[in-house]
């Protein structure tokens, strides 16, 4: 006699998963492969997601840390989507490497930023977690010890500045919105005269994501981010569950990671995924439940996003004349799920 399986209210974020910044970074590196065969070098992982690295690994890139690591080649050199500082295209250049950036313009845009502050005279404070390679890459456009890095609004308190008059701030794209805002608040309280961007530098696809997750976790019993424990976008979604009033909100690389025991009596379960995590293990995970539960899933949609990134103008001539590219439209736009 087979047991009637519980049921199980699936709620989906829309959007979730891929942005225009990752999209581009993997259409680069899966771009460069196909035009100039394996090996394509990487420094860093292109983006942060140990499913997406491995499947590019298996077509023939090869992750580095370091440019040191690399031999002397004439197969592309690609920079991850978080960016670089500027000794590291300096430092290609030195080693006669074809780099290709794959840095999310809206990384690129933060850089301009710091760089133009810092010409006009403002000494410069970005808001990010430090050891982050979009914080060490943004860090990395101006001199050592330039840019000064502000964590928490308890930072700001203790902050000395040269000139505090004489200030702009900054941030890390991929950040909380809630806890970027304290912290600017506490910057502009201290420091009246303070200079911010002209648009915010976190990104729309950072912000789409957590409304959506305030929007949903506050009716379902368990949360469900799918995507890495290194990804700083995935791990500010679930703590936006967490303080949406989710009772479980947990960061999970893929199905086989779900603690059945743990998650007690549910009915509901809402599901997302960072920037940087491919809809194939979403779909793993609900399929997990499935297995499980007799689920309905309804999808939640707070925004609707077209946002597309052009690929780099050398490697769309290159994979044209190699014939793996129509001379066409220059990019695909990501469409939200």
């Amino acid at each position: 006699m087979s047991q009637t399986k519980p049921p199980l209210e699936i709620l989906l974020c829309a959007p979730r998963g891929f942005c225009a910044g990752v999209d581009r970074a993997i259409q680069i590196v899966d771009l460069a492969l196909k035009t100039f065969g394996a090996p394509v070098y990487v420094r860093h992982e292109i983006v942060h997601n140990k499913y997406v690295v491995e499947s590019l690994k298996a077509k023939g890139a090869v992750f580095v840390e370091e440019l040191d690591e690399i031999p002397a080649t004439k197969q592309p050199v690609i920079f991850s989507a978080h960016g670089v500082p500027k000794s590291v295209p300096a430092a290609a250049s030195e080693k006669n490497f074809f780099y290709l950036d794959a840095t999310c313009p809206l990384v690129s845009k933060v850089h301009k930023e710091a760089i133009l502050h810092d010409r006009r005279g403002h000494e410069v404070v970005l808001i990010g977690h430090a050891g982050h390679p979009e914080v060490i890459g943004t860090m990395g456009q101006l001199a050592d010890n330039v840019v000064k890095l502000i964590e928490t609004v308890e930072d700001v308190a203790s902050f000395e500045p040269n000139d505090p008059d004489n200030l702009a701030w900054i941030t890390q794209t991929t950040l909380s919105v809630d806890d970027t805002a304290s912290i600017v608040e506490a910057l502009k309280a201290r420091f009246p005269n303070i200079q911010g961007p002209n648009k915010d530098d976190i990104c729309y696809a950072t912000t789409n994501r957590q409304e959506a997750v305030k929007t949903v976790a506050p009716r379902a019993d368990v949360m469900i981010v799918v995507g890495a424990p290194n990804s700083s976008n995935s791990k500010r979604l679930r703590e936006v569950g967490e303080r949406a009033g989710c009772r479980q909100s947990l960061l999970l690389q893929r199905a086989a990671d779900i603690d059945w025991d743990s998650l007690g009596d549910i009915a509901s379960v809402a599901i997302t995924a960072g920037a940087s995590a491919p809809e194939i293990l979403v779909e793993e995970v609900i399929e997990a439940f499935s297995q499980r539960y007799d689920v309905t899933v309804e999808v939640i949609t707070i925004a609707n996003e077209d946002m597309v990134f052009n690929i780099p103008r050398e490697l769309r001539e290159a994979a044209v004349a190699a014939g793996v590219l129509e001379d066409g439209p220059k990019a695909e736009p990501v469409r939200s799920r």
